[in-house]
């Protein structure tokens, strides 16, 4: 990079800002105040009703890409472009590429290709290995700048996640970022480590000072359970709310509060309903991190017991898990995907089999028992949580993988089914179609490198 070109990150990102994306504003916070220029690219208009007082804090200027869903509209962009001499050659070189691409995918790729040019961008970061990376890979196509982008979990696990698709991404990328170590391998089973050679780990991180620890040793009189998250079927909320069920059947008084809002609001509340338990369980609706984070020092437990859904979503490690675990709240946890990396069973929480009620309610009692030394595990959770979730070093992570990153020959040739399929045989899966299914998800977390050892859950008696 020269001298006079500083150093300025694209965020290409599906919609922005996103209530739920609390992570996205976070990273870029730590990255602004480590001395790095963002600019950021939104795809799609935001449609949320509450925003999250923190955007306030982000400096970086934010550019709506409009689309059109529209042929025409895609050439007269494309002229556009074309009038500028260095995208000229990258179009003339991607026609193939562009062409083959969705509509709007194109448009806006050309779109966020002639933005970056006019911001002076040097490289362009897309969150999920989906659509906001199509398009930031397109662009990075015709402008030559190089790309990374951020996987998740559901643009891994999916079951419309495309194998192809992916590895290209993972292929064509300047490098890859995931949040987990459990992520990490899985990916580079799936795909082979060519593929991922390029494949990084760096961990979703947190304001550790906007969330001072509380040690929450004592129990209130009457318990109040705390569950966060959007009210779909991975976050399990029908399990917490069985929980309660069972416990109030035994005579404890217990109450818990949900956070959140989503399709399975209605049947949620009619649970709720039916088992009784309208003054004892709140669907308190969406809430801002801010709020959320006043909760968390009021509740006596928090209880996370996600599953794997039916399309085979899951959680990958949501940040509010982390947010609870630095405040020093106890929590339950369901082993899915990377929760393991976390919630080390007897040592920083409870972690119980997916889909396991009983396994939960057995943890919730004994979480709640006066006798139990709460004040250990809380403790030792955030120290984990200060050790690998800082947004500081994630912030000098992704900075030092984007200043590293070169100009270099982008493949643009599509992988042949027959290099996935061989891929997958060193690693013992079968081979797929060409509109192929994500892997079947393993619950048990797998242990981070750094973090000792997590066991995937507890078994009952």
């Amino acid at each position: 990079m020269s001298a006079d070109r500083p150093h300025r990150i694209g965020y290409v990102l599906k919609m922005y800002p996103r209530f739920s994306e609390t992570f996205i504003v976070s990273e870029i916070l730590a990255r602004e105040a480590a001395g790095e220029e963002i600019v950021i690219f939104s795809l799609r208009p935001p449609n949320d009703a509450r925003f999250h007082p923190e955007l306030a804090r982000v400096q970086a200027p934010v550019i709506q890409v409009g689309r059109s869903s529209s042929p025409r509209r895609l050439w007269e962009v494309w002229g556009r472009a074309m009038s500028a001499p260095d995208l000229a050659r990258g179009l003339s070189a991607q026609l193939d590429e562009l062409v083959g691409a969705g509509v709007d995918d194109a448009e806006q790729a050309l779109e966020v290709a002639m933005l970056a040019r006019e911001h002076g961008v040097t490289h362009l970061h897309a969150h999920f290995a989906s659509m906001a990376t199509t398009v930031a890979r397109l662009a990075a196509l015709v402008t030559g700048l190089p790309y990374s982008f951020t996987a998740h979990a559901k643009d891994i696990f999916h079951r419309d996640v495309e194998d192809a698709d992916l590895a290209r991404k993972l292929r064509d990328a300047d490098h890859a970022v995931t949040i987990s170590e459990y992520n990490r391998h899985h990916l580079v089973e799936r795909f082979g480590a060519t593929t991922t050679a390029r494949l990084e780990l760096v961990r979703n991180g947190l304001e550790l000072e906007r969330f001072p620890f509380r040690g929450h040793a004592e129990i209130g009189e009457v318990p109040r359970l705390l569950g966060v998250g959007r009210l779909v079927e991975k976050k399990g909320f029908d399990q917490l709310i069985d929980t309660v069920h069972a416990l109030r059947a035994e005579g404890r008084e217990v109450h818990a509060d949900i956070i959140g809002d989503g399709p399975l609001r209605e049947d949620l509340a009619a649970r709720i309903q039916q088992l009784g338990l309208t003054e004892h369980v709140r669907l308190l609706g969406p809430r801002t991190q801010e709020e959320v984070r006043g909760l968390l020092t009021q509740a006596d437990l928090f209880v996370a017991p996600f599953v794997i859904g039916a399309d085979g979503n899951a959680d990958g490690l949501p940040t509010v898990l982390l947010e609870a675990m630095a405040t020093g709240i106890p929590c339950v946890a369901a082993a899915v995907t990377a929760v393991g990396e976390v919630i080390i069973d007897g040592t920083t929480g409870w972690l119980v089999p997916t889909g396991d009620t009983p396994a939960l309610i057995d943890a919730v009692r004994e979480a709640l028992d006066p006798a139990t030394d709460r004040l250990a595990r809380t403790t030792a959770a955030r120290e984990l949580v200060a050790a690998h979730y800082d947004s500081r070093g994630q912030a000098r992570a992704l900075r030092a993988l984007a200043e590293r990153s070169a100009h270099r020959n982008i493949l643009t040739e599509p992988i042949a089914l027959a290099d996935l399929d061989a891929a997958q045989a060193v690693t013992g899966q079968a081979p797929k179609g060409r509109r192929p299914s994500a892997p079947t998800l393993s619950p048990a977390a797998s242990p981070s490198a750094g973090v000792a050892t997590a066991p995937t859950g507890r078994s009952r008696s």
